[in-house]
Protein backbone atom coordinates (compact mmCIF):
# COMPACT_ATOMS: atom_id res chain seq x y z
CA UNK A 1 0.00 0.00 0.00
CA UNK A 2 1.44 3.78 -1.34
CA UNK A 3 1.76 5.92 1.69
CA UNK A 4 -0.26 9.18 1.73
CA UNK A 5 1.80 12.27 1.83
CA UNK A 6 0.97 14.67 4.52
CA UNK A 7 2.47 18.79 3.67
CA UNK A 8 3.04 20.60 6.72
CA UNK A 9 3.27 23.99 5.79
CA UNK A 10 4.81 26.52 9.09
CA UNK A 11 6.81 23.29 9.67
CA UNK A 12 9.13 25.65 12.19
CA UNK A 13 6.01 27.48 13.97
CA UNK A 14 4.72 26.36 17.46
CA UNK A 15 2.20 23.76 15.98
CA UNK A 16 4.11 22.62 13.00
CA UNK A 17 6.86 21.83 14.94
CA UNK A 18 4.36 19.74 17.20
CA UNK A 19 3.50 17.83 14.55
CA UNK A 20 7.00 17.17 13.77
CA UNK A 21 7.39 15.58 16.90
CA UNK A 22 4.59 13.48 16.92
CA UNK A 23 5.20 12.37 13.06
CA UNK A 24 7.08 9.71 14.32
CA UNK A 25 4.24 7.93 15.79
CA UNK A 26 2.58 7.70 12.08
CA UNK A 27 4.97 5.51 10.78
CA UNK A 28 2.14 4.87 7.61
CA UNK A 29 2.37 8.46 6.15
CA UNK A 30 5.07 9.92 4.98
CA UNK A 31 5.13 13.82 5.76
CA UNK A 32 6.94 16.50 3.97
CA UNK A 33 7.63 19.37 6.38
CA UNK A 34 8.47 23.41 4.48
CA UNK A 35 9.16 26.68 6.32
CA UNK A 36 8.94 29.71 4.45
CA UNK A 37 12.27 29.38 2.52
CA UNK A 38 10.93 25.74 1.09
CA UNK A 39 7.55 26.74 0.10
CA UNK A 40 6.59 30.55 -0.23
CA UNK A 41 3.09 30.12 0.59
CA UNK A 42 1.78 33.55 -0.53
CA UNK A 43 3.25 33.23 -4.26
CA UNK A 44 0.72 31.31 -6.53
CA UNK A 45 3.06 29.87 -9.00
CA UNK A 46 5.59 28.74 -6.42
CA UNK A 47 2.92 26.74 -4.34
CA UNK A 48 1.05 25.27 -8.06
CA UNK A 49 4.79 24.40 -8.53
CA UNK A 50 4.93 22.64 -5.42
CA UNK A 51 1.76 20.74 -5.64
CA UNK A 52 2.33 19.58 -9.53
CA UNK A 53 5.84 18.26 -8.53
CA UNK A 54 5.00 16.63 -5.56
CA UNK A 55 2.21 14.10 -4.36
CA UNK A 56 0.07 15.32 -1.68
CA UNK A 57 -2.65 13.54 -0.02
CA UNK A 58 -3.18 15.78 2.82
CA UNK A 59 -2.35 19.17 3.30
CA UNK A 60 -2.24 21.05 6.87
CA UNK A 61 -1.41 24.81 7.00
CA UNK A 62 0.35 25.67 10.05
CA UNK A 63 1.72 28.59 8.58
CA UNK A 64 0.99 32.34 9.60
CA UNK A 65 1.36 35.47 10.33
CA UNK A 66 0.88 36.05 13.55
CA UNK A 67 2.06 38.84 14.51
CA UNK A 68 -1.22 40.93 15.82
CA UNK A 69 0.19 44.17 17.01
CA UNK A 70 2.65 44.63 13.51
CA UNK A 71 -0.89 43.58 11.17
CA UNK A 72 -1.99 46.71 12.28
CA UNK A 73 0.96 48.66 10.52
CA UNK A 74 1.78 45.42 7.82
CA UNK A 75 -1.47 44.76 6.86
CA UNK A 76 -0.89 43.94 3.47
CA UNK A 77 1.64 41.15 4.90
CA UNK A 78 -0.73 39.60 7.41
CA UNK A 79 -3.17 39.65 4.39
CA UNK A 80 -0.67 37.93 1.70
CA UNK A 81 0.16 35.07 4.01
CA UNK A 82 -2.98 34.93 6.26
CA UNK A 83 -5.59 35.49 3.00
CA UNK A 84 -4.21 35.31 -0.22
CA UNK A 85 -2.37 32.20 0.45
CA UNK A 86 -5.19 30.35 2.40
CA UNK A 87 -6.80 30.39 -0.82
CA UNK A 88 -3.88 29.21 -2.96
CA UNK A 89 -3.54 26.02 -1.15
CA UNK A 90 -6.96 25.08 -1.11
CA UNK A 91 -7.27 25.35 -4.32
CA UNK A 92 -4.01 23.30 -5.41
CA UNK A 93 -5.60 20.51 -2.84
CA UNK A 94 -9.08 20.49 -4.71
CA UNK A 95 -7.35 20.15 -7.80
CA UNK A 96 -4.41 17.20 -6.49
CA UNK A 97 -7.56 16.03 -4.52
CA UNK A 98 -5.94 16.63 -1.48
CA UNK A 99 -7.53 17.04 2.08
CA UNK A 100 -7.23 20.53 3.07
CA UNK A 101 -6.89 21.61 6.80
CA UNK A 102 -5.83 25.04 8.05
CA UNK A 103 -5.88 26.49 11.41
CA UNK A 104 -7.61 29.70 12.22
CA UNK A 105 -7.61 31.68 15.23
CA UNK A 106 -10.52 33.34 18.00
CA UNK A 107 -9.35 36.72 17.01
CA UNK A 108 -12.40 36.41 14.43
CA UNK A 109 -14.94 37.17 16.59
CA UNK A 110 -15.58 40.66 18.17
CA UNK A 111 -15.68 39.70 22.15
CA UNK A 112 -18.39 40.93 22.64
CA UNK A 113 -20.30 37.71 23.27
CA UNK A 114 -21.47 36.28 26.98
CA UNK A 115 -21.50 32.29 25.98
CA UNK A 116 -18.63 30.49 24.23
CA UNK A 117 -19.15 31.22 20.42
CA UNK A 118 -20.41 28.24 18.07
CA UNK A 119 -18.76 27.88 14.89
CA UNK A 120 -21.55 30.13 12.68
CA UNK A 121 -21.37 32.59 15.50
CA UNK A 122 -21.27 36.33 13.25
CA UNK A 123 -17.88 36.73 12.82
CA UNK A 124 -16.31 40.64 13.41
CA UNK A 125 -12.86 41.16 13.85
CA UNK A 126 -11.73 44.18 15.82
CA UNK A 127 -8.31 43.70 14.77
CA UNK A 128 -6.46 43.24 11.07
CA UNK A 129 -4.39 40.31 12.51
CA UNK A 130 -8.38 39.32 13.16
CA UNK A 131 -9.52 40.16 9.43
CA UNK A 132 -6.61 38.66 7.72
CA UNK A 133 -7.37 35.33 9.58
CA UNK A 134 -11.18 35.35 8.78
CA UNK A 135 -10.33 36.24 4.85
CA UNK A 136 -8.05 32.95 4.78
CA UNK A 137 -11.11 31.14 6.38
CA UNK A 138 -13.66 32.57 3.80
CA UNK A 139 -11.35 31.81 0.50
CA UNK A 140 -10.40 28.16 2.24
CA UNK A 141 -13.94 27.59 1.79
CA UNK A 142 -14.69 29.11 -1.55
CA UNK A 143 -11.68 27.08 -3.47
CA UNK A 144 -12.64 24.14 -1.34
CA UNK A 145 -15.48 22.54 -0.10
CA UNK A 146 -14.04 19.91 1.76
CA UNK A 147 -11.67 22.29 3.39
CA UNK A 148 -11.44 21.97 7.09
CA UNK A 149 -11.22 25.10 9.46
CA UNK A 150 -9.77 24.71 12.71
CA UNK A 151 -10.46 28.03 15.20
CA UNK A 152 -7.76 27.55 18.07
CA UNK A 153 -6.86 30.67 20.74
CA UNK A 154 -4.12 31.26 23.46
CA UNK A 155 -1.34 28.65 21.44
CA UNK A 156 1.32 27.77 23.29
CA UNK A 157 4.08 25.09 23.40
CA UNK A 158 7.77 24.40 24.86
CA UNK A 159 9.41 25.63 21.48
CA UNK A 160 8.58 29.10 19.60
CA UNK A 161 7.34 32.47 21.22
CA UNK A 162 4.07 32.50 23.22
CA UNK A 163 2.80 33.68 26.76
CA UNK A 164 4.38 30.73 28.49
CA UNK A 165 7.67 31.42 27.74
CA UNK A 166 7.59 35.13 28.37
CA UNK A 167 6.24 34.77 31.37
CA UNK A 168 8.73 32.54 32.75
CA UNK A 169 11.44 34.86 31.80
CA UNK A 170 9.81 37.79 32.98
CA UNK A 171 9.14 36.16 36.53
CA UNK A 172 13.20 35.10 36.52
CA UNK A 173 13.87 39.21 35.80
CA UNK A 174 11.43 41.05 37.98
CA UNK A 175 10.13 40.95 41.75
CA UNK A 176 6.57 41.94 40.20
CA UNK A 177 4.65 41.89 36.91
CA UNK A 178 1.26 43.36 35.69
CA UNK A 179 -0.94 40.81 33.48
CA UNK A 180 -4.43 41.87 32.09
CA UNK A 181 -7.75 40.32 34.03
CA UNK A 182 -9.91 41.65 31.97
CA UNK A 183 -9.64 39.22 28.77
CA UNK A 184 -11.34 35.87 29.21
CA UNK A 185 -10.33 32.65 26.56
CA UNK A 186 -8.89 29.64 26.50
CA UNK A 187 -5.18 28.56 26.11
CA UNK A 188 -4.35 25.77 23.83
CA UNK A 189 -1.10 23.88 24.31
CA UNK A 190 -0.21 22.98 20.45
CA UNK A 191 0.85 19.14 21.18
CA UNK A 192 -2.55 18.89 22.52
CA UNK A 193 -3.84 20.26 19.11
CA UNK A 194 -1.53 18.77 16.86
CA UNK A 195 -2.67 15.01 18.65
CA UNK A 196 -6.26 16.62 17.33
CA UNK A 197 -5.28 17.38 14.11
CA UNK A 198 -3.95 13.80 13.37
CA UNK A 199 -6.89 12.12 14.87
CA UNK A 200 -9.08 13.98 12.29
CA UNK A 201 -6.84 12.93 9.72
CA UNK A 202 -6.58 9.25 10.42
CA UNK A 203 -10.49 9.58 10.89
CA UNK A 204 -11.30 10.97 7.38
CA UNK A 205 -8.86 8.14 5.68
CA UNK A 206 -10.63 5.16 7.36
CA UNK A 207 -14.00 6.75 6.78
CA UNK A 208 -14.32 6.12 3.17
CA UNK A 209 -11.42 4.72 1.02
CA UNK A 210 -9.94 8.24 1.13
CA UNK A 211 -9.60 11.26 2.08
CA UNK A 212 -12.05 13.06 -0.29
CA UNK A 213 -14.82 10.40 -0.53
CA UNK A 214 -15.53 10.68 3.60
CA UNK A 215 -18.70 10.67 5.19
CA UNK A 216 -17.34 12.80 7.91
CA UNK A 217 -18.13 16.60 7.75
CA UNK A 218 -16.34 19.20 6.59
CA UNK A 219 -16.11 23.21 7.51
CA UNK A 220 -15.68 24.99 10.67
CA UNK A 221 -14.32 23.89 14.32
CA UNK A 222 -13.00 24.51 17.29
CA UNK A 223 -10.73 23.36 19.43
CA UNK A 224 -8.77 25.29 22.56
CA UNK A 225 -8.42 23.21 25.82
CA UNK A 226 -10.84 22.99 28.56
CA UNK A 227 -11.72 26.08 30.93
CA UNK A 228 -12.03 29.66 30.98
CA UNK A 229 -9.43 31.98 32.30
CA UNK A 230 -8.30 35.11 31.95
CA UNK A 231 -4.30 35.75 31.13
CA UNK A 232 -3.65 36.92 34.89
CA UNK A 233 -5.62 33.55 36.03
CA UNK A 234 -3.00 31.79 33.71
CA UNK A 235 0.04 33.83 34.79
CA UNK A 236 -0.85 33.10 38.72
CA UNK A 237 -0.90 29.42 37.18
CA UNK A 238 2.41 29.49 35.31
CA UNK A 239 3.76 31.23 38.91
CA UNK A 240 2.95 28.30 40.63
CA UNK A 241 4.11 25.27 38.75
CA UNK A 242 7.42 26.83 38.27
CA UNK A 243 7.86 27.85 41.84
CA UNK A 244 8.66 31.63 41.42
CA UNK A 245 8.72 34.40 43.92
CA UNK A 246 7.73 37.19 41.33
CA UNK A 247 4.06 39.05 42.54
CA UNK A 248 1.75 38.70 39.80
CA UNK A 249 -0.53 42.04 39.67
CA UNK A 250 -4.12 42.18 37.91
CA UNK A 251 -4.13 45.01 35.86
CA UNK A 252 -6.83 46.13 33.22
CA UNK A 253 -6.71 45.84 29.35
CA UNK A 254 -6.77 49.62 29.17
CA UNK A 255 -3.67 49.93 31.74
CA UNK A 256 -1.63 47.98 28.63
CA UNK A 257 -2.70 49.52 25.93
CA UNK A 258 -1.31 47.80 22.96
CA UNK A 259 -1.45 48.92 18.51
CA UNK A 260 -4.23 46.04 18.13
CA UNK A 261 -7.79 45.63 20.07
CA UNK A 262 -7.75 42.72 21.39
CA UNK A 263 -11.28 40.66 21.71
CA UNK A 264 -12.41 40.92 25.80
CA UNK A 265 -14.16 37.44 25.69
CA UNK A 266 -12.83 34.74 22.76
CA UNK A 267 -13.99 30.94 24.89
CA UNK A 268 -15.37 28.95 21.57
CA UNK A 269 -17.50 25.88 21.65
CA UNK A 270 -15.85 22.80 20.88
CA UNK A 271 -18.60 20.64 21.02
CA UNK A 272 -18.46 19.97 17.37
CA UNK A 273 -15.27 18.94 16.66
CA UNK A 274 -16.00 16.28 19.58
CA UNK A 275 -18.74 14.88 18.03
CA UNK A 276 -17.53 14.95 14.96
CA UNK A 277 -14.03 13.26 15.25
CA UNK A 278 -14.62 11.94 18.39
CA UNK A 279 -11.54 14.04 20.02
CA UNK A 280 -10.90 13.96 23.63
CA UNK A 281 -9.88 17.34 24.86
CA UNK A 282 -7.65 18.10 28.42
CA UNK A 283 -8.21 20.90 30.54
CA UNK A 284 -5.77 23.82 30.60
CA UNK A 285 -4.14 23.28 33.57
CA UNK A 286 -3.19 19.42 32.99
CA UNK A 287 -1.56 20.56 29.37
CA UNK A 288 -0.11 23.73 31.13
CA UNK A 289 1.64 20.70 33.59
CA UNK A 290 2.53 18.94 30.47
CA UNK A 291 4.16 21.67 28.75
CA UNK A 292 6.00 23.12 31.82
CA UNK A 293 7.44 19.47 32.34
CA UNK A 294 8.97 19.17 28.67
CA UNK A 295 10.32 22.98 29.40
CA UNK A 296 12.03 21.57 32.21
CA UNK A 297 12.86 18.75 30.27
CA UNK A 298 14.48 20.95 27.16
CA UNK A 299 16.71 23.03 30.19
CA UNK A 300 17.82 19.53 31.63
CA UNK A 301 19.71 18.71 28.43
Amino acid sequence: MDKKTILVTGADGQLGNEIRLLSANFPDYQFLFTNRQQLSIENADAVNDFFSSHIVDCCINCAAYTAVDKAETEQEKAFAINGAAVGFLAAACKISNALFIHISTDYVFDGSGIAPYVEDHPVSPVNFYGASKLKGEELALQNNEDAIVIRTSWVYSATGNNFVKTMLRLMSERTQIGVVNDQQGSPTFAADLAKAIMQIVEKLEGSVESFKRSQLPSGIFHYSNEGVITWFDFAVAIKELAGKDCVVNPISTAAFPTPARRPAYSVMDTNKIRQAYGVIIPGWKESLKNCMAQLSENQAH
